[in-house]
């Protein structure tokens, strides 16, 4: 992307331009000096925008989610099947479209401690556990398939993405070149509006790695053991 006018910068074109060169050169290549670079204009002048290297990463992983409430919102109207399917696949255009940047979506902080990449927002959230239980979930199978639901788009989208060039690996370069604080902050999100998510933070809060390991690795089993059932075979 070539460079334009400090006069035409806004905090959206930066964001844009640091996501366009994740695309190109990986999260690696991003710096707030080869980013000014490319936008012609002097390192310090995009603090006016991004406070920091931080903020400018917590941008980019909004832009790439942008389009993910909305696409929940309007599954909503089918049946729980298809807003599990319409969820998955957007979030997998993300990886697609997007696959060196798609890390971020996976490794960043999320709003608050208790929930889970890529579905790393409240609102998210929110919206995810609230039309189940308006398909009839109980809370627990609510909180259930939420965590099956992250751990599956989790695993699947990193392999995905690494798969089309993505560096999975932890970033070595310092996370804020502009000293700033993090604009957001763990768990610094009110929940006054997001009721489903604040009822159920205790119930997002348990560790359960251990069992969901075990049942995802059993439901494993048990579809293979489908298929070779399926096709005659016998596993020796």
């Amino acid at each position: 992307m070539r460079g334009q006018p400090l006069s035409r910068l806004s905090r959206d074109v930066v964001i844009r331009y640091a996501l366009a060169q994740i695309d190109e050169g990986g999260l690696s290549g991003l710096s707030m000096r080869n980013l000014a670079k490319t936008l012609r204009v002097e390192a310090m002048s995009l603090y006016r925008y991004v406070n920091g290297r931080e903020d400018l990463l917590e941008g980019i992983v909004d832009l790439l989610l942008h389009d993910l409430t909305p696409a929940m919102r309007d599954a909503q109207r089918g049946q729980w099947q298809r807003f599990f399917q319409v969820t998955a696949h957007e979030v997998r255009r993300i990886a697609i479209d997007h696959p060196r940047a798609f890390p971020l979506v996976a490794t960043r902080h999320p709003a608050a401690p208790w929930l889970r990449p890529p579905l790393r927002s409240v609102e998210v959230v929110e919206i995810f556990l609230g039309t189940l239980i308006e398909y009839g979930f109980t809370d627990q199978q609510a909180v259930d398939a939420y965590r099956s639901f992250s751990s599956f788009l989790l695993g699947q989208l990193l392999l995905e993405s690494a798969v089309r060039g993505a560096d999975t690996s932890p970033d070595d370069e310092p996370l804020d070149e502009g000293g700033a604080d993090v604009p957001q902050r763990d768990g610094t999100r009110r929940l006054v509006d997001l009721p489903h998510v604040s009822r159920l933070r205790d119930l997002l809060s348990e560790d359960r790695a251990e069992e969901e390991f075990e049942v995802t690795l059993e439901a494993l089993l048990d579809r293979l053991d489908r298929e070779l059932s399926r096709d005659g075979g016998r596993a020796r």
